[in-house]
């Protein structure tokens, strides 16, 4: 009777497992359109214009599952989020997934009922100050107000930081990144602290950029990426993998402007990758051209770094840890066959 028990009730958490895996996908699908979390606003990552359009790094991982799920970048709804409802938001089935300045740490993985899918941008914890104090490194602050977004991994680096070097500070918290800035720019604090890279999207837009220094210290890791809920491995490997072909696609030399005759005249691993040869998309669930949309629709990851916060931008970040592997930086896509 026990033997018997344990088979139903294992079949039935097969059941329950295999529903899941395919619910977030037939969702979308039957839908017509991916609900993407991003943020309230923040140059560089998700930022809305004064048409209504989104960009960004983290806009263009959205739009990558999109191409490969419906085949159209452009079909994504953005669902803009602060910092403390991003989780809630993910969890209770608002959004089809997270893209927004979101740092993966073991609790965040762990205790939350989510999986991060990747690392579109590799950042730590800085500090940013009127250049009027005379503040060269974060160790002189002791005793300073500290402008910080509520919700963030930020809260617990800066007070590991100061904890550790016998210092003290005053938490200011806000909701959002530009109450943060506002905060800052008002002279309620002292300094602001947030990922280095969003410090560098706040200061462009201060009335006076030129007047606030970012300091050298990088105090902590911050690996950002996409997010998705527990429960439901097949979109969290779409999500993860659809990342991935954007970063392969840099390494194999694929861009925007050449997927397509890639797909066709390109090396063999230029055809697993775009989809003419072999399996990647049937294993996913996707259309075999599922990469060639993504590269020829959004970009492959140089493509959409330049133009979002690199060179092509007004952030200038330059590709430093996210550089690809070979060219010195900790970036690379596990392989695609």
């Amino acid at each position: 009777m026990i033997k018997i028990s344990s088979l139903m009730a294992g079949g039935l958490a097969v059941g329950l497992t295999l529903g899941a895996q395919a619910a977030t996908l037939d969702d979308v699908k039957k839908r017509g359109v991916l609900s993407c979390g991003v943020s309230t606003g923040l140059a560089g990552f998700s930022q809305k214009d004064e048409k209504g359009n989104w960009s960004g790094l983290d806009v263009d991982v959205c739009r990558a599952v999109a191409a490969a799920v419906l085949g159209d970048a452009s079909k994504v709804q953005y669902k803009p989020l602060t910092a403390k409802e991003r989780f809630t938001a993910l969890q209770s089935g608002e959004i089809d997934m997270l893209s927004r300045n979101t740092t993966w740490t073991h609790t965040r993985d762990t205790s939350l009922g989510l999986n991060f899918a990747g690392t579109i941008y590799y950042d730590g914890t800085g500090f940013m100050v009127s250049k009027s104090l005379g503040v060269k490194s974060a160790k002189e602050l002791d005793g300073a107000n500290a402008c910080i977004q509520a919700g963030t991994s930020t809260e617990l680096a800066i007070s590991d930081y100061f904890r550790e070097n016998n210092i003290k500070y005053k938490p200011v918290t806000f909701d959002t990144s530009d109450q943060t800035r506002s905060g800052f720019e008002s002279g309620r604090c002292d300094f602001l602290t947030s990922d280095q890279s969003q410090l560098y999207a706040l200061r462009i837009g201060l009335k006076n950029p030129s007047g606030a220094v970012v300091l050298p210290e990088v105090i902590s890791k911050e690996p950002l990426g996409p997010v998705v809920r527990q429960g439901d491995d097949q979109w969290f490997n779409i999500v993860k993998w659809s990342l991935n072909a954007m970063i392969e696609g840099e390494e194999q030399g694929v861009t925007s402007a050449n997927a397509a005759d890639k797909a066709k005249n390109g090396k063999p691993g230029n055809k697993r990758l775009l989809g003419t040869e072999g399996e990647l998309g049937k294993n996913l669930g996707l259309n075999s051209d599922w990469a060639l949309q993504v590269i020829k629709q959004v970009g492959n990851y140089s493509e959409s770094f330049e133009r979002n916060v690199g060179s092509g931008s007004q952030l200038k970040i330059s590709r430093g840890l996210n550089a690809l592997w070979k060219d010195g930086g900790i970036l690379y896509s596990p392989a695609m066959r």
